[in-house]
């Protein structure tokens, strides 16, 4: 039985504790916390300016639990979608989305997702666990150094839009931010990271209370709550109303203007009376607004909506002095819908299983 720890989950005055305990400097902590936050190391033996005993201590009572890449599609739009395994063998989806002028990370917060929304493929996956706030921030370092290895760029933005809901993770959500932000961390501005929620209103609430100083993103889809209790059986105990007063509160307290996310559906949200009631749901704060080109999952009973109905959609809002842009589907040609590559391993790790068996 493994009785290591895992010296990530310690905080800096832990550390200290520990070195000191065992006859060594209180300032070992501080160059160990460098390398695993600063430096992104992967092992004890990276962390070359301790010395050869600190070394074999840290191996003797601690490990780090890094996550790998199982699996990688490269888009012909240079998109590349990760399948990442974590320590236990879970695996969860990571996304490097390249465009003119960005660099975006797409990381997941949960392996699976207990919110069941109609149109999304992770949602086929039950939540099997929260992610900790190393495995975050793992998939970060790992999209990052995709981003300088294959395209010479660096990472420019993070959006918590992967597999799970984050307001669901909540304390490990912002404790990987913390470390991703601090100068003690990769030092990345806060202003370049957008937390996705699918629209928990308590804890976007808390958000506010916490004056958080990063982006948020609400995953809307529907702007009458007959057809998005359809979709997102999360609206039947957060109606738009109680979302609309957390969402007015949140800015209050941060003064940060929100996104909408909205997928245009065939048929099914994408009227110009749906237009209307979502211009009318836009007057709450000042915001902005993504319609998104919908990647359908496998046997899903939603389409993706025709070229003049998204441009009478969008044209409609712009009358409505709304600011939208329109987010074109990215990594058509590989498993580009949220949970389809991490169903893909599901499926191949168990059908292993049943050979070994």
């Amino acid at each position: 039985m493994n009785t290591k720890k895992d010296i990530r989950a310690l905080t800096l005055d832990e550390l200290k504790i520990i070195f000191t305990e065992n006859g060594d400097q209180a300032f070992r902590a501080k160059q160990v916390y460098e390398w695993l936050w600063k430096k992104s190391a992967r092992t004890f033996d990276e962390m070359t300016n301790l010395s050869k005993p600190t070394r074999e201590l840290l191996n003797m009572h601690f490990l780090i639990n890094a996550v790998i890449v199982d699996d990688m599609q490269i888009s012909n739009d240079r998109t590349i979608k990760n399948a990442f395994k974590l320590f236990d063998g879970k695996i969860v989806e990571g996304v490097l989305i390249p465009s003119n002028t960005r660099m975006t990370a797409c990381i997941s917060s949960q392996v699976g997702c207990s919110l069941t929304c109609k149109f999304c493929a992770t949602g086929k996956l039950e939540r099997l666990r929260n992610l900790n706030a190393d495995e975050i921030y793992d998939q970060v370092v790992l999209i990052k150094n995709q981003a300088e290895d294959k395209y010479n760029t660096p990472l420019t933005n993070i959006v918590y839009m992967g597999m799970g809901e984050p307001l669901l993770n909540y304390k490990n959500v912002m404790d990987s931010i913390f470390k991703i932000t601090s100068p003690e961390g990769l030092n990345m501005s806060p202003q370049r990271i957008t937390v996705s929620t699918a629209g928990v209103a308590k804890m976007i609430k808390k958000l506010g209370d916490d004056e958080v100083k990063f982006n948020l993103a609400l995953s809307l889809h529907a702007a009458n709550d007959e057809k998005r209790n359809q979709i997102m059986p999360l609206n039947e105990t957060n109606t738009l109303e109680v979302l609309a007063e957390a969402l007015k509160y949140f800015y209050e307290k941060t003064g940060t203007r929100v996104t909408y996310e909205y997928i245009a559906f065939k048929d099914f949200n994408d009227s110009l009376q749906d237009a209307k009631e979502l211009a009318d749901f836009c007057k709450h704060i000042p915001c902005k607004l993504n319609i998104i080109e919908y990647n359908p999952i496998d046997e899903g009973e939603f389409k993706q909506t025709t070229p003049e109905r998204l441009d009478a959609f969008v044209n409609y809002l712009e009358s409505r002095k709304i600011i939208v842009n329109v987010r074109r589907s990215r990594g058509k040609d590989i498993d580009a819908a949220c949970g389809q590559l991490a169903n893909k391993n599901k499926e191949g790790l168990e059908k292993r299983k049943m050979k070994v068996k």
